[in-house]
């Protein structure tokens, strides 16, 4: 009851838009959902491949993987006609957290080495939004901004973006996940009836996180069109890797995992559990033309079952700093989205074979 009344505050109070805030697909109708996949640089023909600007573009009726309407950078396309909003004058009806572990501008922000390697857009206004889960360093341009840009910085190398349309209600659980992550969130607004709703979201503004030894939560979210998402986070204080640590065995299932190979400390695969963890090492996309890479030409976070239903997508690498570090990733069980990932993963590092004495 409570809840209702706050929602019904809140739209007396803002106003009451003729639609939630969507995902909008590169048809530019809404979504429920989407993920894009931004190539590296140098990965295939013409202008927007050589600049790291051409990506791969995947939703529940897209019939598997695109080429994008155009280049990343473009605001005619799924991610920018999403996030244009933001940068719309007339913002006094929308709540918004933006938040990355690697902000624009990022000369005299907060030491992030004590934050979630997270990286994110909650984007709502009183009948619903959406949740932009992302691995692109320095993005999205601040809501002060001209107008939707892309990076010069996340250009050269792959990155991974999932979109997922949620009712209002959602928000409350999406802000408690937040809490365990302990995001650096760079700009927001949560105008007081946003904020008394949300009172997690608030807390994740103010820079507030849980202090619990070993934590983690999951929860399950339904999306505008009911689709079940699954949202996997662990706190600083968790201890272990995120995938061989609790994905692999909370999913029941081994996962091949897509992450930064370039930092220090890197975790080997794992296969000391009845699940095992894989480190892909190479990606191709299907058909002669590609495109196929290497794990180092790419900064995109994601894993996949290999034999199904299983697919995720989310911020988190396996190196030896981040299993003292929050963070996470969004799974599901969708067919669409499981086919998609499952044929990308070209090559893995097998497992270690244990010394003998």
């Amino acid at each position: 009851m409570a809840a209702a009344l706050g929602r019904l505050l809140l739209a007396a109070l803002l106003g009451d838009p003729a639609a939630a805030l969507p995902c909008y697909g590169d048809s530019g109708r809404p979504v429920d959902w989407f993920v894009i996949y931004k190539l590296p640089a140098h990965s295939g023909a013409g202008e927007a491949a050589r600049s790291g600007l051409r990506y791969k573009y995947l939703d529940a009726d897209s019939g598997g993987w695109r080429d994008g309407v155009g280049p990343i950078s473009s605001s005619a396309g799924a991610v920018g006609r999403s996030l244009q909003p933001l940068y719309r004058s007339n913002a006094s009806q929308l709540a918004f957290l933006l938040y990355n572990d690697q902000p624009p501008k990022a000369g005299g922000a907060p030491d992030a080495s004590s934050r979630g390697h997270s990286k994110g857009v909650l984007l709502l206004d009183p009948n619903g939004g959406f949740w932009l889960v992302h691995s692109v360093p320095h993005f999205p341009p601040p809501s002060s901004s001209a107008a939707y840009s892309w990076p010069q910085s996340s250009q050269m190398y792959g990155q991974t973006l999932l979109c997922v349309s949620f009712p209002f209600r959602q928000f409350q659980d999406i802000g408690r996940q937040l809490t365990y992550i302990y995001p650096l969130v760079y700009d927001h607004k949560l105008d007081e009836p946003f904020a008394q709703e949300f009172p997690y979201l608030a807390a994740v503004a103010k820079g507030q996180h849980v202090h619990l030894k070993g934590c983690n939560s999951s929860v399950t979210l339904a999306s505008q069109k009911g689709t079940p998402f699954w949202s996997f986070a662990k706190s600083k204080d968790f201890g272990d890797d995120l995938y061989s640590g609790w994905l692999a065995a909370a999913l029941g299932n081994t996962l091949q995992v897509q992450f930064w190979p370039n930092s220090r400390g890197i975790l080997p695969s794992n296969c000391s559990g009845a699940q095992q963890v894989l480190d892909v090492t190479q990606t191709a996309f299907p058909g002669p033309a590609g495109p196929a890479f290497n794990a180092t030409e790419d900064h995109s976070k994601w894993c996949v079952a290999p034999a199904g239903p299983w697919a995720c997508v989310g911020d988190m690498n396996r190196n030896l700093g981040e299993l003292h570090r929050g963070g996470g990733t969004v799974c599901a069980q969708l067919p669409a989205l499981w086919k998609a990932f499952q044929p990308l993963v070209k090559a893995w590092e097998p497992c270690r074979e244990p010394s003998r004495a």
